[in-house]
């Protein structure tokens, strides 16, 4: 297993990190999402560590909750010690009825905090996320709340998920002037069938030494193996019971006819390959992987030994990229005009 500085921190994690969404009881939104219980949780948190993985993901909302009791019981039920592993957790999406249960305000994120700490049993919480876009609160108020957080030693660093880029640098340029924590990470979607954070998210994370963390690297399931243009439906999958996330059908066809062939020359699954690429990102830190049963988590875990030659990755590089868009079409064309006029070719 490879490692990874987290952002702009001197605290290694894991390229690949345990998700623990499906660490719950199946239960409401999350029932497609899958129902892993505390024994095959202690399985997947024992065979993750065994091959090096240090990095544990999970949020307030999944499973009402479930996920993080159930993550923080596999630690102490397998023995494994609090500093030996990197635990990360988000707050801001609905966890009750009440007005204020929602959100990225001062109240729900210390609120929230003390809810995750027990239900995680720990002390700290390593990396806290903003889970999603409060367009309501100040982006100062939630910022002045984490920073908070980091000097009462309740969290050690902070990171957001699922923000439009010029938020995120408007952010970051607050805790700038204002001498608070900065957001370190970025938890976003990004897949073989989905590279849109490239255009503007990637280069910004690269730029202000932001670290990636993936979700959904298998774009909702659609690149597990399982389905192609000529099988687009699969029995007890969340793809087919969600179309989630939103892709290109017909464009996500043409990258699994491709992927295909080059997980049989390496003797693997589609997945394993998909997964691979990601890992060849310069922009990602770490991807998610998570899993139903043990054989499913075994077989995304193998990606981390899986070397693309450099011809598979530029094949994998042309039938997936995004099709031009403005202004990304006209930074290139001026830049190389640019570059020309400096000597460079």
């Amino acid at each position: 297993m490879e490692y990874k500085q987290l952002g702009n921190t001197g605290l290694l994690v894991s390229r690949l990190a345990l998700g623990a969404m499906t660490f719950s009881s199946g239960q409401g939104n999350h029932k497609v999402v899958g129902a892993v219980g505390q024994e095959e949780a202690d399985q997947m948190v024992k065979k993750s560590v065994d091959i090096g993985i240090n990095f544990f993901d999970t949020a307030d909302v999944y499973g009402s909750g479930d996920s993080e009791i159930t993550l923080g019981q596999s630690f102490r039920n397998l023995g494994i010690a609090r500093k030996d592993v990197v635990v990360a957790t988000k707050v801001a999406m609905r966890v009750g009825q009440g007005r204020n249960d929602v959100g990225a305000s001062r109240g729900h994120i210390m609120d929230g905090v003390e809810a995750s700490l027990k239900r995680l049993q720990t002390d700290y919480i390593d990396l806290y996320q903003i889970h999603a876009d409060d367009f309501l609160t100040p982006v100062e108020e939630t910022l002045r709340a984490l920073d908070d957080l980091i000097r009462q030693g309740k969290v050690r660093y902070i990171g957001v998920s699922n923000w439009h880029a010029w938020k995120i640098a408007d952010a970051l340029g607050i805790s700038n002037q204002k001498n608070i924590a900065r957001f370190e990470t970025l938890q976003a979607y990004y897949s073989l069938a989905g590279r849109d954070l490239e255009r503007e998210l990637g280069p910004m994370l690269e730029a202000k030494k932001m670290g990636l963390l993936v979700w959904s690297p298998l774009a909702g399931g659609l690149l597990s193996g399982r389905y192609d243009r000529h099988n687009q439906k699969a029995e007890d999958s969340r793809r087919s019971a969600t179309d989630f996330p939103i892709v290109d059908k017909e464009r996500a066809w043409n990258i699994i006819d491709t992927v295909k062939p080059i997980a049989e020359a390496h003797g693997t699954n589609p997945a394993s390959i998909a997964l691979a690429w990601l890992l060849t990102r310069q922009v990602v830190t770490s991807v998610l992987v998570g899993a139903k049963r043990l054989d499913q988590l075994g077989a995304n875990l193998a990606a981390a030994d899986l070397e693309l030659t450099d011809e598979e990755i530029r094949r994998l590089d042309e039938v997936s990229a995004l099709p031009p868009e403005y202004p990304g079409w006209m930074v290139e064309y001026q830049k190389n005009g640019r570059l020309e006029s400096a000597g460079h070719q």
